[in-house]
């Protein structure tokens, strides 16, 4: 019997203790609730933000914000793989210059509100001549400090034109090399230094990819950043800019807002590299042009070598067959040659109107594969292969462009 009641003692205790230690539990929970509470409201102090703060900053690394990029380029950065549109923008806009035309205007000075002979209905405004600056477009610069733009920027043959940095200091354009055949050019600038962009892929650029856009909106604001995707590749259209108009092909499409201001300003994809020249808008909204990168490297290494835009030549005017077309006429896919220019190229390697020309340079050409786009991608002096269909026949011949 005292077994019994020694053995019911020391439950009883035990259930005591317990009960103690749970009460002493939530007493130091409520505790600690409450005085959080009063912690966040009256002193801002947030204990488990910095505790869970320190954690996540531990699993992913430091925020993107916390790095200083100020002595770090465009690539590193892209390799790197902390950064956000912001610090790419930050960084090409080094690149990014703004072009500005001086030129003689007529202006017309109203005659005075005192003239007497305004009341007999002579007008004696006086038109006077006065310099003239505005901003106009975009640019960028590329390895060897040249300065790509837009030809239809820079069109004027008389005025004097300026690129202005991103610290807005002005420097003297010295020589201008317009493309004759793309809207391209490329300024040579005094006492002017820069970083070069890198110049990307083109023919990599694929539909839905991010893209930034930077330049001179409406050709007062500089430096404007806008942001979109590749809306399409491949585009025809015509651009230019005041009496001066051309055909371009295989263009790049994307919604990043560009407007003339922009025009001459890089298109740069997500690894910081530029994939196209702005050139064009249309009055839809959202539907913008560039050129591709890789065109524009073709062009720059013409130049580099000859130090001006000579562009190869074939000499035919042509017309592309479609793959519909070529089904229904039993004719193979290609360039269908219109004429033949005497003297060129393909006169002397034996083209002839009526000719099809169906492989350039190991190409075939389709509705994809343009033959000016072909031939544009080539230097002067190449010797090409070329296959054409003549009379029901496949024949190969030899043109140096």
């Amino acid at each position: 019997m005292e077994e019994l009641i020694k053995t019911q003692t020391m439950s009883n205790n035990k259930q005591f203790k317990s009960f103690l230690m749970g009460f002493f539990v939530s007493v130091i929970i409520l505790f600690s609730f409450f005085a959080g509470s009063i912690a966040d409201r009256l002193f801002v102090i947030k204990p488990l933000d910095a505790i869970t703060q320190k954690t996540r900053h531990s699993l992913l690394g430091s925020p993107t914000k916390s790095q200083d990029f100020s002595q770090t380029s465009l690539g590193q950065m892209m390799q790197s793989g902390l950064f956000d549109v912001a610090d790419v923008a930050e960084k090409a806009s080094e690149s990014v210059i703004t072009v500005s035309i001086k030129q003689q205007q007529r202006v017309i000075q109203p005659g005075s509100i005192f003239d007497p002979f305004g009341f007999f209905g002579f007008d004696s405004s006086e038109v006077q001549v006065e310099e003239v600056q505005q901003d106009i477009g975009s640019g960028f610069v590329v390895e060897g400090g040249l300065i790509v733009t837009n030809k239809h920027v820079v069109n004027n043959l008389t005025a004097e034109y300026l690129v202005i940095d991103k610290d807005d200091k002005e420097h003297q354009v010295t020589e201008i090399y317009r493309d004759p055949s793309l809207d391209l050019a490329i300024l040579q600038v005094q006492d002017f230094s820069a970083p070069s962009l890198v110049l990307g892929n083109s023919d990599e650029a694929r539909v839905g990819e991010s893209v930034i856009a930077i330049g001179t909106a409406l050709g007062q604001f500089r430096h404007t950043v806008t942001t979109g995707v590749i809306s399409g590749v491949g585009r025809s259209i015509t651009a230019g800019g005041g009496d001066q108009f051309e055909s371009l092909e295989n263009m790049l499409q994307t919604d990043a807002a560009i407007n003339p201001g922009n025009s001459g300003g890089p298109l740069i994809n997500s690894q910081g590299e530029v994939v196209g020249v702005n050139v064009a808008t249309t009055t839809a909204d959202n539907i913008s042009f560039a050129i591709p990168i890789n065109v524009v490297k073709v062009a720059i290494d013409n130049f580099n070598e000859t130090g001006q835009f000579d562009r190869p030549m074939l000499g035919v005017r042509y017309s592309m067959i479609s793959e519909q077309a070529a089904l229904m006429n039993e004719v193979p896919q290609g360039a269908y040659v219109v004429e033949v220019v005497q003297g060129s190229s393909a006169d002397r390697a034996g083209i002839k109107s009526g000719d099809i020309i169906v492989e350039f340079d190991g190409q075939k050409l389709g509705d994809e594969q343009d033959l000016a786009q072909m031939i544009n991608q080539q230097k002067i002096g190449k010797t090409i292969q070329i296959r054409l269909w003549r009379n029901s026949e496949f024949l190969n011949l030899k043109a140096t462009l």
